[in-house]
C-alpha cells in the first residue's frame, strides 16, 4: 500500500516534466517565414509614339491594254516585241486588208444599186421603201468598211511595256490578245488594310513604299483609291496606292511594304517582357505592383517598338509594371522585390 503511494506522486511529477520540456522545446523553435514570390518591376511612362503601319501586296499595272483585232484579218507585221516600250498612239500591229478591198467592191456594187433605185422612184418606177431599205444596207456596210480600215493599224492607247504576245506574222488571231500592253508609270499596288484604320486612310494621302529587291531605298506612293466597303470576313478593305515608278526600277509582279504614317500620339510604353498572354484567348495582361501586392490588369496595346509595345488603354504613366517573376503571380498576390 504504501509502495503504490509513491509510485503516483513520481508519475505526476514525470507527466508534468515532459509537458513543460515540450513547451520549452516549442518556445525555442523559430516560426518560418512565409516565402513570397520574387519579383521585379519597372516604372513605365508616356512616350511619344509615332502611328504608323506597314502592309504587304504586289505590285502590278496601273493599266492593262489587251490589243486584238475585231476584222478577222490575218496578221501581216507586228512592229514590236515583248519588252519594247511604247508611246501612246504608237503603232504596234498592221494585218492584212484583202478582206477591205472585198468589202469595197460590195459597197461599189451596193451604191449602184441604191442609186438605180432612187431613179426609178423620181421616174415613178420604184418605191421609196425599197430605196429606205437599199440605204440601210449600204450605210450599215459602210460603217463596217471603215471599222476595218481603223483597225488595219493597231495603235496603243498608253504609253507602256509590251509584256505578253501572242503571235506573229502570218497569223490568224483567235480568241487570245495579239499583245498586251502594261501602264507602268505610274504603277499599282493594291493592300488590304485593317478597319480601324478606315478613318485615317484618305485619298491623296502620301505613303512610302520599300522592296526588298533594293533594300531601304524608299519609293513615293499616294493612296489613289479608297474602297467603299469593308469585307466582314477578314474585317479589311482595300486600298489603291499608285508608286512613282522612277528610273523605271519597279517591275510588275514585285513584293512591295507600304508604310502609312499618321502622325503621332502620346502613349504609354511597357518593355515586352512585362506583357503577358492569357492561355486559351487573346486576351495580354501585365501585373501593375503597388504596397507589396500585385494586381491583374488587361491592357491593349498598339505597336511593337523593338523590346517594347505601346499601351493604348489600361495603363497610366507612372505605373510601376512586374517585368520578372510572372509565372507565380495571381491577382492580389504578395510580393517581394528583387534587390
Amino acid at each position: 500500500m504504501k509502495a503504490k503511494q509513491h509510485i503516483l506522486p513520481l508519475a505526476i511529477a514525470a507527466l508534468l516534466l515532459t509537458a513543460c520540456q515540450s513547451k520549452t522545446d516549442k518556445q525555442q523553435q523559430p516560426t518560418q517565414k512565409e516565402e513570397l514570390p520574387l519579383v521585379e518591376v519597372t516604372t513605365v511612362y508616356d512616350e511619344t509614339v509615332a502611328q504608323t503601319s506597314e502592309y504587304t501586296a504586289t505590285v502590278e499595272a496601273f493599266k492593262t491594254n489587251n490589243i486584238s483585232s475585231n476584222t478577222g484579218s490575218r496578221i501581216k507585221r507586228i512592229l514590236v516585241d515583248v519588252g519594247s516600250r511604247v508611246a501612246k498612239g504608237q503603232r504596234l500591229v498592221i494585218l492584212d486588208d484583202v478582206n477591205i478591198a472585198q468589202q469595197q467592191i460590195a459597197i461599189a456594187n451596193q451604191k449602184r444599186e441604191l442609186d438605180r433605185a432612187k431613179e426609178l422612184v423620181r421616174i415613178g418606177g420604184g418605191t421609196q421603201q425599197a430605196v429606205d431599205q437599199l440605204q440601210a444596207q449600204y450605210d450599215a456596210n459602210l460603217r463596217a468598211m471603215r471599222n476595218m480600215q481603223e483597225n488595219t493599224v493597231l495603235t496603243s492607247p498608253v504609253s507602256g511595256v509590251v509584256t505578253v504576245k501572242n503571235y506573229d506574222a502570218g497569223d490568224l488571231p483567235s480568241g487570245l490578245p495579239i499583245l498586251t500592253i502594261e501602264q507602268q508609270q505610274p504603277l499599282k499596288v493594291i493592300v488590304n488594310v485593317n478597319e480601324s484604320e478606315y478613318p485615317q486612310v484618305q485619298k491623296g494621302m502620301p505613303v512610302t513604299v520599300t522592296f526588298d529587291t533594293y533594300g531601304d531605298e524608299q519609293f513615293s506612293g499616294q493612296v489613289y483609291l479608297v474602297h467603299p466597303t469593308v469585307d466582314p470576313s477578314s474585317r479589311t478593305f482595300e486600298v489603291e496606292i499608285t508608286i512613282n515608278n522612277r528610273e523605271n526600277k519597279v517591275r510588275t509582279g514585285m513584293f512591295a511594304r507600304v508604310h502609312f504614317n499618321y502622325g503621332t500620339t502620346h502613349n504609354v510604353v511597357v518593355p515586352d517582357r512585362a506583357v503577358q498572354k492569357q492561355t486559351g484567348s487573346g486576351v495580354r495582361y501585365v501585373y501593375v505592383y503597388q504596397g507589396g501586392t500585385v494586381e491583374f490588369r488587361e491592357v491593349q496595346l498598339g505597336q511593337r517598338l523593338e523590346d517594347r509595345y505601346e499601351v493604348t488603354s489600361g495603363l497610366t504613366s507612372g505605373t510601376q509594371v512586374v517585368v520578372t517573376g510572372q509565372s507565380r503571380l495571381t491577382d492580389g498576390a504578395k510580393v517581394e522585390l528583387k534587390k
